[in-house]
C-alpha cells in the first residue's frame, strides 16, 4: 500500500511540473538580473539592428532552435529596422555564462541601444515576439 501512495505522489509531483514547464517555457519576460544590460557589435559578431535585434542562443543539436530561427527570421522580414542574429552557445561560452543561459534556445530582445528589454528560455510564439518588439521599439 505504501508503495501505491510513494507511486501516486511522484506521479502528482511530475505532472504539476510539466504544468508549470509548459506554462513557462518560451514566455517573453523581464528578468531583474537584465536590467541595464547592453550588447554591442563586439559581443554579438553582428552590428544591431537599427530599431531592435532579436538574439538567439542555440546549439548543433537542439531541434527547436531550428524552429526558432525560423519564427525570428520570419518577424525580423516583417518588421522594418529589426534584425536576427545567431549565437552557437557552445562557441560563446563566456557570453552564456555572463548573461546565465541554462538552455537552447534562448532569444534576447534587444532595443536599438543593445538594452536587454525581453528573454525567452524555451521556443516563444510569434505573436509573443512580435508583441516584445512593441515594447523594444
Amino acid at each position: 500500500m505504501m508503495g501505491l501512495v510513494v507511486c501516486v505522489a511522484v506521479l502528482a509531483v511530475a505532472g504539476a511540473f510539466g504544468l508549470l514547464r509548459r506554462r513557462t517555457d518560451g514566455r517573453l519576460r523581464m528578468r531583474v538580473k537584465d536590467g541595464g544590460k547592453r550588447l554591442g557589435a563586439a559581443e554579438l559578431g553582428a552590428e544591431l539592428g537599427a530599431r531592435a535585434t532579436l538574439v538567439q542562443f542555440s546549439s548543433a543539436f537542439c531541434q527547436p532552435c531550428r524552429a526558432t530561427r525560423r519564427t525570428l527570421s520570419e518577424v525580423a522580414g516583417m518588421v522594418d529596422g529589426v534584425s536576427h542574429v545567431e549565437l552557437d552557445a557552445e562557441e560563446r561560452l563566456e557570453l552564456v555564462r555572463e548573461l546565465g543561459i541554462l538552455k537552447t534556445p534562448t532569444v534576447l530582445v534587444l532595443d536599438a541601444a543593445g538594452r536587454i528589454v525581453k528573454r525567452a528560455a524555451g521556443q516563444p510564439r510569434k505573436a509573443d515576439v512580435i508583441a516584445a518588439l512593441g515594447e523594444a521599439v
